[in-house]
């Protein structure tokens, strides 16, 4: 049986705090005195792992920590954790059991389980951008009709996006089951099942298109103005399929990863932003990526990060849907909205972290009554989306801010059938895609890395300055005095609560003399690359203006905090400071 690395780490303590308790230790080390004392011959050094072994058992001391330590086995379905992201990435393990919990299922129920491995390949370069490369879905159960449980595979990976029909290499796969099957099946039993599902898959796609087509037809049926209008049935993932919208949310527990909704919106947030590649002009390209693709990228556009965000609030409990209209200028967008239990609606800007409060405007109201000025840059909505919802906005105008998001009202709100959604985006379903991977914890040493960072950075602006013909003093104590200025706005951009900055303000103002002036300039990051983040600083006057700093008693002082997140994603706070004495 295999655990989620939380729930090991909880169990190595528990049985670390029993065997504590029982002082296993201590009697294992009297056994093994007496042992060497009385039945080690006096030429023979070293006693074996297998004597040792009998010496307790004769004892009774494995039986006693058997007795104390009662194991409860849970007869559900676990899932566990994929490894790291590495540039081949699995999304998911799964430990089948038998009824009774203790042994693994049969070779029959595996192949009744419809869940094929998500490998992704990303290419990393030398300044450690990710670019994606390949996207696969391999279908594992051709080994339970193998041989010793042992087949060797070979795949060809096609590239994504508009390059989804070009080859980028083969990949070689070996397949093993471990613990070896008891009885494995014919290939032709594999095969025939293999098949009744594709065809089940495409009558119930067939039928859910059939069914799209007929709502769409409704829709337009009740305003023809509808057809110019931002709803979004069907979206094409990286591998250029055409999928349901809602197949693209599933409700995703964070573990002990993330501790709030707003942490989570952060942790969106700080993944990078970037539009699916165009070839030549025309409109924005199509692309919408897997949850793992995403993840193993740390990058993706607005509707990836909108969806993994909806994923997350999901699972916190709220209820989250995916909007899908225009921001400014008309430029397609995506975001988050929650429902609260008493009507409030709240928007989430996945980009941002920023939230909103939604009040829809009266447009019945009379031209000199005072509306309530919308403060987000969302302009119009035309459907909302989760997991197991789909509805397409045909109120009288599609401006958000003069929406009503009452999405039972049928008047304002068309929605699909629960039960077609049902059929080709549930959990097991063969259509849908496979259950998400759970979030890895960080890999990244937020004190090292700030370090690093901090380190070059001095070597670049002590470089810069050397340029201009300017020397460089440092100061250790005024940088250090600017950490607690950065904790304060990762905190902020966190809760959206300010805190802190009383006593950084008192703390700088004792370290500048009277007569001297202080300057300080932050910036923050969502990359770990010293170079990129100097070169923009110096895009800021201001900034530059600090680093070029001329005058009596110069001192700099630059401050790194690296925040680190899930999947390896990180906020990176940067200040630097200066302070010198004032000449008039």
């Amino acid at each position: 049986m295999s655990l989620p690395p939380e729930k090991a780490s909880e169990l190595k303590q528990l049985i670390h705090q029993q065997l504590s308790k029982m002082d296993v230790h201590g009697r294992i080390r009297e056994i093994l005195a007496e042992t060497i004392r009385e039945e080690l011959a006096p030429d023979q050094q070293h006693l074996s792992t297998e004597d040792l072994i009998k010496a307790l058992r004769r004892r009774g001391i494995i039986d006693d920590v058997m007795k104390e330590l009662n194991f409860v086995t849970d007869n559900v379905d676990q899932e566990l954790p994929s490894s790291p992201k590495q540039p081949i990435c699995f999304d998911r393990q799964s430990t089948l059991k038998k009824s009774d919990g203790t042994r693994m299922a049969d070779s029959t129920t595996m192949l009744s389980i419809s869940d094929p491995i998500h490998m992704v390949l990303i290419k990393t370069d030398i300044f450690g951008e990710t670019t994606l490369v390949a996207s696969y879905f391999l279908e594992w159960r051709s080994v339970l009709g193998s041989e010793n449980g042992v087949t060797s595979l070979t795949v060809e990976l096609m590239g994504v996006g508009t390059e989804s029909k070009v080859s980028v290499g083969i990949l070689n796969i070996k397949l093993e089951m471990y613990p070896p099957l008891n009885q494995t099946l014919s290939q032709e039993v594999v095969n025939t099942q293999l098949a009744l599902e594709r065809q089940k898959t495409a009558e119930k796609e067939r039928l859910f298109l059939v069914y799209a087509k007929q709502w769409w037809r409704e829709y337009l049926q009740i305003r023809p103005s509808h057809n110019s209008r931002l709803v979004k049935i069907f979206a094409q993932d990286e591998n250029g399929i055409n999928r349901p919208v809602c197949s693209y949310v599933k409700p995703l527990r964070a573990g002990r990863l993330l501790d709030t909704p707003r942490q989570a919106a952060r942790f969106v947030n700080v993944l990078g932003y970037e539009r699916a590649p165009v070839i030549g002009g025309g409109g924005k390209q199509e692309q919408w990526c897997t949850l793992l693709a995403f993840l193993c990228r740390n990058k993706g556009d607005c509707e990836d990060h909108a969806n993994l965000l909806c994923s997350l609030l999901l699972g916190y409990g709220l209820e989250a849907f995916v909007c899908v209209g225009t921001k400014a200028k008309g430029v397609p967008h995506a975001w988050v909205m929650t429902c609260g239990t008493d009507g409030t609606i709240t928007f989430w800007e996945s980009l941002t972290g920023h939230r909103y409060i939604h009040k829809p405007a009266n447009p019945d109201e009379p031209p000199l009554a005072e509306q309530p000025k919308p403060l987000y840059p969302y302009r119009t909505v035309g459907c909302v989306f989760n997991h197991q919802m789909f509805l397409g906005n045909c109120q009288p105008s599609d401006a958000v801010e003069t929406c009503v998001f009452d999405l039972n009202d049928e008047s304002k709100w068309k929605p699909m059938s629960e039960e077609a959604i049902k059929s080709v985006c549930a959990p097991g379903a063969t259509t849908s895609l496979p259950p998400f991977p759970p979030l890895c914890a960080s890999t990244i040493d937020a004190s090292v890395t700030s370090n690093e960072i901090e380190m070059q950075l001095r070597l670049l602006v002590s470089e810069h300055r050397k340029d201009l013909g300017l020397t460089t003093v440092w100061e250790d104590q005024l940088s250090y005095l600017l950490s607690p200025a950065l904790a304060s706005y990762e905190f902020e951009r966190t809760t959206s609560i300010s805190a802190g900055n009383e006593e950084f303000q008192d703390a700088i103002r004792r370290a500048v003399p009277d007569g001297h002036t202080f300057k300080g300039f932050p910036i923050h990051f969502v990359y770990r690359n010293a170079r990129r983040a100097f070169a923009t600083c110096l895009r800021s006057p201001f900034c530059e203006e600090i680093i070029c700093c001329r005058g009596d008693q110069v001192r700099l002082a630059v401050r790194v905090r690296v925040f680190t997140y899930p999947e390896s994603a990180c906020a990176v706070w940067i200040m630097f400071a200066c302070k010198y004495r004032s000449v008039l």
